[in-house]
């Protein structure tokens, strides 16, 4: 038997860490939004490659074109049918119609519109998309009519698809700025808050509360008031991830404050101080580092809330604007129920907010529970 002890490394004798892990690794349904969450903000640091066209590439001829499904035959390959596109001379309205003798090749690493990876790198290789070279061969290098629209146009011909990836970046990375301010004044004021105790817990608390019982929505379209018409976009996204962080802080900090409280006395603690260790030292050196993993599932819950805060605002015209491209800017088409009803495609950037607010929910419930010491193992 004492030769198998050494391959035995039972979960007593694992680091917290360790333990978490393999907790959160059972989890199949946390794993599989943890996965879902890591190919999105993959797709959105590379959108340029990812995306079969650029973000301001567009096509007027073929404006609200509906989506092209994908089609294989071991004659054309990966290819779509071209689109024909018909304008009622009467009621001037548009419709498409599938043209099944003429096909569309499509291929992988294929050339396309000239881009910068991340505004640096010039590159004209896509992931997917269009095949010109194919087209070249064929002796239709000039056809005007050779479109891709795997999920259809908006009304200027932009493709949705690549737009929904340049938009990831955006409403993706408004969850990620937001979080490290969140941290910031949660862990800060909270930990505060927690430890000092007297005057200073009771104003930190008031202030929680005064924020807690402001209505978020109205606040939110408060925020977007403010912020001038003539500043840029740059301007206007730092200055909404900044306001969706003010008033998305409070529940970090009560949750720092109630770990504080219950740990300041703890033996380890009064060894430090009656050592001589700074108050800051004890707290956030040898206090804050005992529940850091609840501090990480906090703050995965609270993400959602950051991208709907942004995509509501944007949504309503006083978030982001064009020519900046989030979910919440491309869904601006569908303020008017007509244009729904016509071309649903539209709404694809809902489908793309609904998986990735799922998605953290899962992953952060998993965290959860694989964070608890009380846990089934």
């Amino acid at each position: 038997m004492s030769d198998d002890l050494p391959a035995v490394r039972t979960e007593a004798v694992l680091s917290p860490w360790e333990l978490t892990r393999r907790r959160f690794a059972r989890h199949k349904l946390g794993m599989a939004a943890f996965f879902l969450l890591i190919i999105l903000y993959v797709l959105a640091a590379g959108c340029e490659f990812f995306a079969p066209t650029t973000r301001d590439w567009r096509n007027l001829e073929y404006s609200y074109c509906p989506p092209q499904p994908i089609r294989f035959n071991f004659t054309d390959g990966l290819h779509v049918n071209a689109m024909r596109r018909f304008d009622n001379p009467v009621t001037f309205a548009r419709s498409y119609v599938e043209d099944r003798t003429v096909t569309i090749p499509l291929g992988f690493f294929v050339r396309g519109e000239p881009y910068r990876l991340w505004g640096v790198i010039p590159m004209e290789r896509h992931f997917f998309g269009l095949d010109r070279a194919a087209l070249t061969a064929g002796g239709r290098a000039g056809e005007t009519g050779a479109v891709f629209y795997l999920l259809g146009a908006d009304k200027y011909g932009h493709d949705v698809l690549s737009r929904l990836f340049y938009g990831a970046r955006i409403s993706l990375s408004v969850g990620l700025i937001s979080i490290v301010i969140t941290f910031v004044l949660g862990v800060t004021l909270g930990g505060i808050s927690g430890y000092v105790g007297g005057g200073w817990d009771n104003l930190i608390q008031r202030l929680i509360e005064v924020i807690n019982a402001l209505p978020q929505l109205p606040l939110w379209l408060a925020f977007g008031a403010i912020f001038p018409a003539e500043w840029s976009p740059l301007s206007v996204y730092f200055c909404v991830t900044i306001a969706l962080s003010l008033i998305g802080w409070t529940g970090l900090a009560r949750v720092v404050r109630g770990k504080i409280l219950s740990l300041r006395e703890e033996d380890y603690a009064v060894a430090a101080r009656l050592l001589g260790a700074s108050h800051a030292r004890v707290l956030f050196r040898h206090l804050v580092p005992g529940f850091t993993s609840h501090i990480i599932v906090t703050l995965t819950l609270s993400v959602p809330g950051m991208i709907l805060g942004e995509t509501v605002l944007s949504f309503l015209g006083l978030g982001l604007r064009p020519p900046i491209v989030s979910w919440g800017v491309m869904l601006q088409d569908c303020q008017n129920l007509q244009t729904v009803a016509n071309y649903p495609w539209l709404l694809a950037p809902v489908l793309f907010i609904v998986l990735t607010i799922l998605s953290f929910n899962f992953a952060g419930d998993a965290m959860r529970d694989a964070a608890d010491p009380y846990s089934a193992r």
